[in-house]
């Protein structure tokens, strides 16, 4: 029994001890315990604080960086939007056949001619012009013009050949000349004149540079063909804007056939008014 006593009694000052250790333990105990776990709890809120405004600061500065002025970032995207661009083919708005040569026919000391098909693929009516590198040894009909959307024309292009120098083979010669068509988006149809291109320069754009391709005449093959046909239709063009355009609107009388229709009736009239008078009597 005292056992049983002993033991209760040693639990009981063992759960007291634990009492009095967690929470005071006696007067000055409790009040060390009680300062020491307010010191941790300061101290621990203190650095919670400090690691709460130090990651606001560190927030605060990589959000400043991150949250840049636009201004400042603008100028870099631009200049990469700006290179893209460039980078990509520029849209045409014509379409060339052929689409990077003009064959000519090789007769030395002749006038020959070439022709290109020029159509205006956009949905807006387009000038274009012909530049070349020889304006005193070629030229161009039409040197220029307004296209409608989806219409054609044929020019055809003029150029003198000269005659080979040392002993060369007549199609080894090579011509530098070029012929480069530049178009400009106009607004409506509108009469052509070179200057649209000197005042709007900025919005002009190259369509093709073409280089002069020699053939023998005397040889048959499909681009010589391709050029008769192509010569032959952009002459009938020539020939059916020559011609003047078909009244189809209502027939006026004129004043000398309204005299005459009224000097038959008039000799009409008496015809019978004689007969008349014949019969009367």
């Amino acid at each position: 029994m005292a056992i049983a006593d002993g033991k209760a009694d040693g639990k009981g000052w063992g759960i007291f001890r634990l009492r009095f250790f967690g929470g005071g333990g006696g007067g000055g105990g409790g009040a060390g315990s009680s300062s020491s776990n307010s010191s941790s709890t300061l101290s621990l809120t203190h650095h919670r604080h400090s690691r709460s405004s130090g990651r606001s600061q560190m927030g605060q500065v990589y959000g400043g960086a991150a949250a840049a002025p636009a201004a400042r970032r603008n100028p870099g995207a631009s200049s990469i939007s700006s290179v893209a661009w460039s980078l990509l083919p520029t849209r045409r708005r014509l379409r060339l056949d052929p689409t990077s040569k003009l064959y000519f026919p090789y007769e030395p000391g002749k006038q020959v001619r070439s022709a290109v098909r020029i159509k205006n693929t956009s949905k807006s009516h387009v000038a274009f012009k012909f530049q070349t590198t020889a304006p005193k040894s070629c030229f161009m009909r039409p040197p220029g013009g307004i296209l409608s959307p989806g219409e054609s024309i044929i020019a055809t292009v003029f150029k003198f050949v000269e005659q080979p120098e040392n002993n060369e083979r007549p199609l080894d010669q090579k011509s530098n000349v070029k012929f480069k068509i530049v178009s400009l988006k106009v607004n409506g149809p509108v009469e052509y004149v070179p200057e649209l291109f000197d005042e709007q320069k900025d919005q002009v754009s190259v369509e093709q540079i073409l280089r002069v391709v020699f053939l023998d005449p005397d040889r048959p093959c499909s681009q010589m063909e391709k050029l008769k046909r192509q010569l032959a239709e952009a002459e009938a063009a020539v020939e059916a804007r020559k011609k003047p355009p078909e009244d189809t609107g209502p027939r006026i009388v004129g004043e000398g056939l309204v005299i005459d229709e009224w000097k038959e009736r008039r000799e009409r009239y008496l015809a019978r008014q004689q007969v008349e008078g014949v019969d009367s009597v």
